[in-house]
């Protein structure tokens, strides 16, 4: 274990082809936002160079594109460190993501057919079976598919592309509550699916909107727990 403190098995393999520097921002990127690599936490550049397999040029550019997005502090004569998200910015984003779902949600109730529908109950057997076998990766990655199709559902391709510029800021928020979130987000998931099959937009939206509201709260929760 280096002391990157990455896990075993933790660190994506690098995907061919396309610019290295590319491939090592979106291997860092996913690092960060599973947790393996945990806010606050320091990133050596040769240590992560060495996980990776690749030089420390890379590594560098990587960290730098990842600074001006928000994900890494690099701070003079210390190095670079995983942010730590403030309850501000987790509560903004959290906020704006539950405005883009809930309209999404009345938007797939007035659009969705049966095949949407079925996607919808595929992708709940997939997320129940999950927390189930306690298999949290699985559970946060079929989440995500979950509301991407209730998304793509709605039609609106502008609200899709506001949906994609904050979704994965939201995984990486729901990651340490989706064990905490448990089952219960998976019936309200159901929830929903009953509500766009009976094309309810305004019921949609109220589940969406308490759905939504509960994984914010679930996060405070946790972020005060920890400290």
């Amino acid at each position: 274990m280096l002391s990157t403190g990455l896990p075993q098995g933790s660190v994506p393999k690098l995907q061919r082809p396309g610019p290295l520097r590319e491939r090592v921002y979106e291997a860092l990127l996913e690092l960060i936002i599973t947790r393996s690599l945990l806010p606050g936490q320091h990133l050596v550049e040769t240590e992560l160079a060495g996980h990776l397999g690749v030089s420390r040029q890379p590594v560098r550019e990587a960290l730098q594109r990842l600074n001006t997005e928000g994900w890494v502090d690099l701070r003079p004569a210390q190095g670079a460190f995983v942010h730590e998200p403030t309850d501000d910015e987790a509560d903004q984003l959290l906020v704006v993501r539950a405005l883009l779902e809930t309209e999404a949600a009345r938007l797939a109730a007035s659009n969705a057919g049966a095949k949407g529908i079925a996607t919808l109950e595929e992708l709940c057997e997939i997320g129940e079976a999950a927390v189930a076998a306690d298999d949290i990766d699985s559970v946060v990655g079929a989440n995500a598919a979950f509301h991407a199709q209730v998304m793509a559902l709605a039609g609106n391709e502008v609200l899709a592309e506001l949906a994609r510029q904050v979704e994965r800021r939201v995984r990486w928020y729901y990651t340490p509550v989706a064990r905490q979130r448990g089952a219960q987000s998976w019936i309200e998931h159901r929830d929903l699916i009953d509500a766009v099959a009976a094309r309810d937009e305004v019921r949609a939206q109220a589940v969406m909107r308490a759905h939504t509201e509960h994984t914010r709260t679930s996060y405070h929760q946790h972020a005060r727990a920890e400290g």
